[in-house]
């Protein structure tokens, strides 16, 4: 076995893991991240940085706007999780994943602390990042949060700007169960005078962010309040934008290579995001923000979002795995021509299952999976909740069979869909 795979391994024995068992890894102060960043020298303070949180889209949105700095040539970190296939996706700089020398040596040096204060893997990942994007020199770096907001590992930053995508329900147990709870969770990435930029004006929630703005002296930008979209098509996988700057009455077109209409939205942010940064100083042009976005895939290694890995029959995989997330991508469905649907999916236990179950359509043939983490739901009880809801399908004991099984299925005039889980994709990629 090769050290690399050793360290992984070591990482993975060590440390909860939030992917694996659920709210147990999640610690609820910053004790230990900043315990870890202290041994490395507060390698956090060295760089600057954008902090992303939210619900919904906060992965395409920091891989859009790393495209962007990268695209206008600053050398520019991007940390994201989880991983699709590879622990080091978490970790790029201009796209490029983290070399595993890196990770390696990062891991036996650190050993004794780790073994001294216990991190979480999610702690233990934030501070390998930071020391990475140190040691490198980025010039930026884009910091996804992992989960809520204030009590992340990742918000031990005083970033440029933050930047909260949406919310919606996920992480009851952990995040709260109403979403003014959720939202004062996320806000808490807000940071005293500095900008945020909202994607989504969502009425019973805005007030939340601009409270918590108004106490922290922060100006506040609501992207879909300053760009709306005036068009919208989708052709060859690509998702052809004409967006209005409605404080400069000014027309512009984009061409995404990301093409779920959800990137809407998280277009909006993203341009309000870089509006912010040219009144900082940033150096970015419109050549450099729309080249970048239509090349985000290629540039920052970005997947799983309406990703289309073939044709006949049309398969498509995609992340989304909360309420908003699968309604989303059923209305993706709308858009696309085919004969008969075949979805797999799969889902973790802590997930409000029953009430994404109903947002499924009905028409479709399922293939119910499992993925091979402790904390994958059981696929022959979903199986059971799907025919609840009226979704008709068998059970798989892996994505693999069930994948399998539904290209035997298809014609070649039929769509297949993996969603459900980053698990489940992870796994049938």
């Amino acid at each position: 076995m090769n050290a690399y795979q050793e360290a992984l391994d070591y990482l993975y024995a060590q440390l909860p893991m939030f992917t694996k068992v659920g709210a147990s890894a999640y610690k609820t102060d910053l004790h230990n991240t900043v315990a870890l960043l202290q041994q490395l020298n507060n390698p956090q303070h060295t760089f600057k940085t954008i902090h992303v949180a939210g619900t919904n889209g906060k992965g395409s949105t920091s891989h859009m706007l790393a495209a962007i700095l990268q695209q206008a040539g600053y050398k520019t970190g991007l940390y994201t999780s989880p991983h699709l296939l590879d622990f080091r996706e978490r970790i790029r700089i201009n796209g490029q994943v983290a070399p595993e020398d890196f990770v390696v040596d990062f891991t036996n040096n650190m050993r004794p602390f780790i073994e001294t204060i216990e991190p979480s893997f999610f702690e233990l990942t934030v501070a390998m990042a930071f020391q990475y994007f140190s040691q490198e020199k980025v010039d930026i770096a884009i910091i996804e949060v992992g989960l809520g907001g204030r009590l992340d590992s990742t918000n031990v930053i005083t970033p440029e700007l933050s930047v909260i995508t949406n919310i919606s329900f996920d992480h009851k147990n952990i995040l709260g169960d109403t979403l003014p709870l959720i939202a004062s969770e996320k806000a808490g990435i807000i940071k005293a005078g500095v900008p945020v930029v909202v994607s989504e004006t969502q009425a019973e929630i805005q007030w939340v962010f601009r409270d918590k703005a108004a106490e922290t002296g922060s100006p506040v930008h609501f992207a879909d309040q300053e760009w709306m979209v005036d068009g919208s098509d989708i052709k060859d996988n690509h998702l052809h934008l004409t967006l209005l700057d409605t404080r400069q009455n000014k027309m512009y077109h984009l061409h995404l290579d990301l093409s779920g209409q959800y990137q809407e939205k998280n277009v909006m942010g993203v341009l309000s995001a870089v509006k912010v940064l040219q009144q900082q100083g940033w150096h970015i042009t419109w050549e450099h923000i729309s080249t970048a976005l239509s090349h985000v895939r290629k540039l920052t290694g970005l997947r799983g979002r309406w990703e289309v890995v073939s044709e006949h029959p049309l398969t498509v995989m995609d992340v989304g795995h909360n309420e908003a997330g699968i309604k989303e991508v059923v209305q993706q469905l709308e858009h696309v021509n085919y004969q008969q649907l075949h979805i797999v999916t799969g889902f973790v236990k802590d997930k409000e299952v029953d009430n994404v179950l109903p947002l499924f359509p009905s028409t479709a043939t399922y293939y119910f999976c499992r993925a091979q983490i402790p904390r994958a739901m059981d696929e022959v009880a979903l199986a059971e909740m799907g025919a609840r809801h009226g979704l008709q399908g068998k059970a798989y004991e892996s994505v693999q069979a069930a994948l399998q099984a539904a290209r035997q299925h298809a014609k070649p005039e039929d769509m297949i869909l993996v969603c459900g889980s980053f698990f489940i994709v992870a796994e049938a990629m």
